[in-house]
């Protein structure tokens, strides 16, 4: 059995609950939206993206295969050496230098022939295609110069100008066992790459630097390359140098890269020593998704805060509406200018209103009477009523849309939905839809009018001549109270409301009237919610379409937990503890004896840099 095919001897019982309890994770990572552009969203949309990526090309298939071969990924910033590094360790070219090589957004992958069966399917880096195809995909190249278990992976540079080199790099190396990362006495301070080391070091990563392209002038750069590492928390990686050398057929001499292939094929050949880099890798890893979970479950409850912000101040807006419409059909109001000088008209002066209070409370037929003279003018008072109705809805609309509009302008998660500016203003077929439904209530109090003289059957024949007329007075009562008006407004509509009052009382009685208000009024507030519901769903539609509103973090946050109570059993589960990864030091080149010897594993990394 080769090397990588030995089961792990790591392994504990718990390793499926550990997977389980992963793949839920990964799941709520996935329904995670964030949908509004709130600050710092775009680097918590990368966070969410390149977690569910580790998952998916790393944490995960390293679990499901823990025998699968160690992935080396060779990272570095642009010009540092890496592809001539990789071909130069092969022996052969496989991956082109340059600037601008073709293989940027198509890595190259190394393998032994025997570990072909680990790659080529979607075991890891599931998203990339394989063969070098079009778009994002993975060229695959078997080598006999590596070792069966250990693969090499040349990456994209950290520090491409093309945003998706940059990402996809990011993507390589956050799914990598070890990280072999590729840097020049002239960029070893750069802060991109120290960036992406830092990562590392978060996660606690395997790491091994290789200093390229050593000279005399620079001699000293490694020792200072050392002290940056170990304040930086990297005290516990290998560092290795090659020196500046003429290429021959492309390649560095084999002597310059000698000792790097020699801790490479040491590397793959243990199967141990791979398994204890692996695990040290992964657990790091998912220590660090956790966290990031952790992070994303805070960014989805402001998520969750900006849409409540947001419906709030619709329902606000419109509740005001609301509020506004009902006052005035309910505070005297609608009984001013058009309308009040309609219904003058219908029931004439304020004498024959004194006269009138006198006569219904005789006889019905006295009401009869007075609507019988009348019916040419009801609808008059009706049109009015209409006027004054639609006047008010609209202005309320127009002030809610304003109201709205302004709130969301004013909140970062509102300002990218109000780039319509439409939606400032009341919508513009509303004035078709308000005309509509006044004229719905009209009749719905024509039908309560006649539905409750039916229930009179001889009082129903009578009226039958003036039930328009009983239907506006009915109205007048709707909007009876004096709570709006001033001065002499107040005796003007106040007798209005008492004569509209006193003439159904004489024709259906206290109660019926009470009901008949009430009924009015309460199908009054059901056809201005018709008007006023459509107009607040124009905003809150586009909060629907986000899919904004989802529950927040908490499910990230019991995923998480999951998470690491599985991964604290399975390591409890361990046989053994995972030792660090001992270092390669310049130190240790010098005095091979000071090295430890007492096992295999600091064997493997006994020996230097040049």
């Amino acid at each position: 059995m080769s090397p990588a095919a030995e089961p792990s001897p790591l392994a504990g019982g718990s390793t499926a609950d550990l997977i389980g309890a992963l793949e839920v994770l990964r799941g709520r990572l996935d329904a995670l939206r964030l949908t509004h552009e709130l600050p710092d969203v775009d680097a918590q949309r990368r966070t969410r993206r390149r977690s569910i990526d580790q998952l998916d090309d790393y944490m995960l298939p390293r679990l499901r295969a823990s025998g699968a071969p160690l992935l080396v990924v060779v990272g570095g910033s642009t010009g540092a050496g890496k592809s001539t590094l990789v071909n130069s360790l092969l022996g052969r070219t496989v991956s082109a230098p340059g600037v601008l090589r073709p293989t940027t957004r198509s890595p190259v992958l190394a393998h032994h022939p025997d570990d072909v069966r680990w790659f080529t399917g979607d075991r890891v880096f599931p998203g990339l295609t394989r063969g070098g195809q079009a778009g994002r995909s993975l060229r695959l190249v078997p080598s006999d110069a590596l070792p069966a278990g250990l693969a090499l992976l040349d990456a994209p540079d950290v520090d491409s100008v093309a945003e998706e080199n940059r990402d996809l790099a990011a993507q390589l190396l956050a799914a990598a066992d070890l990280w072999l990362f590729v840097t020049t006495p002239a960029r070893y301070a750069d802060a991109v790459p120290w960036d992406i080391l830092q990562s590392a070091v978060a996660r606690h990563a395997q790491v091994a630097l290789v200093l390229d392209r050593l000279d005399q002038q620079t001699h000293d750069v490694p020792a200072d390359l050392r002290t940056m590492m170990d304040e930086r928390g990297l005290s516990q990686a290998s560092l290795f140098t090659v020196p500046e050398a003429d290429l021959v057929d492309g390649l560095l001499p084999s002597s310059e890269v000698r000792e790097l292939s020699a801790w490479l094929t040491a590397l793959g050949g243990d199967g141990p020593a791979r398994e204890r880099v692996a695990v040290a890798t992964r657990d790091g890893a998912v220590d660090d998704v956790v966290d990031r979970t952790l992070d994303l479950a805070a960014a989805a409850d402001e998520q969750v805060e900006a849409t409540e912000r947001l419906r709030a101040s619709v329902r606000t807006a419109y509740a005001e509406a609301r509020s506004r419409v009902r006052a005035a059909t309910r505070d005297g109001t609608m009984l001013r200018g058009e309308v009040l000088a309609r219904w003058q008209d219908f029931v004439g002066t304020s004498e024959f209103f004194r006269s009138v209070e006198k006569k219904v409370g005789r006889a019905r037929d006295s009401v009869v009477g007075f609507f019988r003279g009348r019916p040419a003018r009801a609808p008059q008072v009706q049109e009015a009523i209409a006027h004054g109705l639609e006047a008010l809805l609209l202005d309320a609309a127009e002030a809610a849309a304003e109201r709205t509009w302004q709130s969301w302008r004013s909140d970062p998660a509102g300002r990218a939905l109000t780039d319509d500016a439409s939606l400032s203003r009341a919508s513009a077929g509303l004035h078709e839809q308000v005309g509509a439904e006044i004229r719905g209530w009209q009749g719905d109090v024509l039908d309560l009018v006649r539905e409750q003289g039916a229930n009179k059957r001889g009082l129903a024949r009578a009226l039958s001549f003036g039930l328009n007329g009983v239907a506006v007075s009915l109205m007048v009562v709707v909007f009876a109270s004096t709570g709006g008006l001033t001065g002499a407004e107040v005796g003007i509509a106040g007798g209005t409301a008492v004569v509209a009052q006193k003439l159904l009382e004489a024709v259906f009685g206290d109660d019926a009237v009470r009901r008949l208000a009430r009924d009015a009024q309460d199908r009054l507030d059901d056809r201005v919610d018709a008007v006023l519901d459509p107009q607040a769903r124009r905003y809150t539609t586009q909060l629907d379409a986000l899919g904004a509103g989802e529950p927040g973090g908490q499910a990230l946050r019991d995923a998480a937990d999951a998470v690491r109570s599985a991964a604290l059993a399975e390591r409890e589960g361990r046989p053994e503890p995972v030792e660090p990864v001992p270092v390669v030091t310049p130190e240790s080149h010098a005095d091979p004896a000071s090295t430890p010897r007492s096992s295999g594993w600091r064997r493997l990394f006994g020996r230097g840099t040049r």
